[in-house]
C-alpha cells in the first residue's frame, strides 16, 4: 500500500474579524497495518520521515497520534492492539527527532472505524493509526 496523504484545511478568517493570522492546513498522514502486526512498514515510513523533517519548521505544530482496530477480536484487546500501533509510530517519529512533548498517543480501538463492519470482521483500513500535525502557525 502506498502510504496515504489527507489534508484537512482550517478556515482562514472568522467572519467580522479585522483581521486574522492564517493558518497552514492540518496534514494526516494515515498508517495502515497488517493484522496482528505493529511494525511501521516501508511504504509508511517515508511518508513519516518526510513529517519528521518538516517538523522543525512547523513553529507551534504538535502531534496527535491516534490508533484504531478494526472489530475482529474483543473490544479490550483491539484497544490494546491500537494503543500499542501509535506507540510504535510515536516511537519512530522521535527517533527521527520529533520532540517526545510535542506528541499525544490516545487509541480509540474499534470505536472509529472507516469502514463500518459486523463485530469480528477483518478490516485492512480500520487498522491504522493517523498521524495529524497540529498548529501549523508561526508565532
Amino acid at each position: 500500500m502506498r502510504a496515504m496523504i489527507a489534508l484537512g484545511l482550517f478556515a482562514a478568517l472568522a467572519a467580522g474579524m479585522a483581521s486574522a493570522q492564517v493558518a497552514e492546513p492540518e496534514r494526516t498522514v494515515m498508517v495502515f497495518f497488517d493484522w496482528g502486526k505493529f511494525t511501521v512498514e516501508r511504504d509508511y515510513a517515508g511518508a513519516l520521515d518526510v513529517e519528521a523533517a518538516t517538523f522543525p519548521k512547523a513553529g507551534r505544530a504538535s502531534v496527535a497520534i491516534e490508533g484504531h482496530s478494526d472489530r475482529s477480536g474483543p473490544a479490550g484487546a483491539n484497544l490494546r492492539s491500537s494503543r500499542h500501533r501509535a506507540e510504535v509510530v510515536r516511537d519512530y517519529l522521535i527517533a527521527k527527532g520529533v520532540p517526545a512533548d510535542r506528541i499525544v498517543v490516545r487509541a480509540w480501538g474499534e470505536a472509529r472505524p472507516l469502514i463500518a463492519t459486523a463485530d469480528g470482521v477483518r478490516e485492512p483500513q480500520n487498522r491504522r493509526v493517523d498521524v495529524r500535525i497540529l498548529g501549523q502557525g508561526k508565532d
